[in-house]
């Protein structure tokens, strides 16, 4: 499984409407949410916020077999969900996920995880 993070600082203005969304996400449309993820191969995702100085900021983690395969179904897919989905990354953050970004993709220097201990058996 590959690991993508993304962040992106979120204008205050829109911080409210964000905010309510995550909760949507998380709460009445998690259904949604989960199926779409499911459908772009997503098998574990965070969002955080970072209160920073300069103002909020979104960090979301993703884990997917092909995280640039995940983006790109996001970008084209024709389910309302997503549809809906890439509207929302437009109102907020002016996040257009059919044009190609403006550099390269996040890059990883450290994936660590535990290692999984020997079973007795």
């Amino acid at each position: 499984m590959s690991m993508i993070m993304i962040s992106m600082p979120i204008p205050p203005e829109k911080y409210a409407e964000w905010r309510e969304a995550m909760e949507e996400f998380a709460g009445a449309r998690r259904d949604e949410y989960t199926a779409a993820r499911a459908r772009q191969g997503v098998t574990r995702q965070g969002v955080f916020v970072d209160h920073t100085p300069d103002g909020p900021r979104e960090i979301m983690v993703m884990e997917a077999e092909d995280p640039g395969w995940t983006l790109e179904l996001m970008a084209t897919s024709q389910e309302p969900f997503d549809v809906e989905f890439r509207e929302f990354l437009m109102n907020i953050y002016g996040l257009d996920l059919s044009e190609p970004p403006a550099g390269p993709m996040p890059e990883v220097v450290l994936d660590w995880c535990a290692p999984v201990p020997a079973r007795d058996g």
